[in-house]
């Protein structure tokens, strides 16, 4: 039982996607919009339109 509880806590768990505050796209928590480039409520990437 031990060793089963140990295991347990290392199963796959699927990435948190959260809605982009500023364009509205689902990233990933934590981590910078790569379509706009805004992470809390600031600028932090430069993304430079095609």
């Amino acid at each position: 039982m031990r060793l089963r509880t140990r295991k347990a806590a290392n199963r796959w768990h699927a990435p948190q996607l959260v809605k982009c505050g500023q364009c509205g796209s689902r990233v990933q928590a934590h981590t910078a919009c790569p379509s706009c480039g805004y992470y809390k409520g600031r600028q932090v990437l430069t993304i430079e339109a095609a």
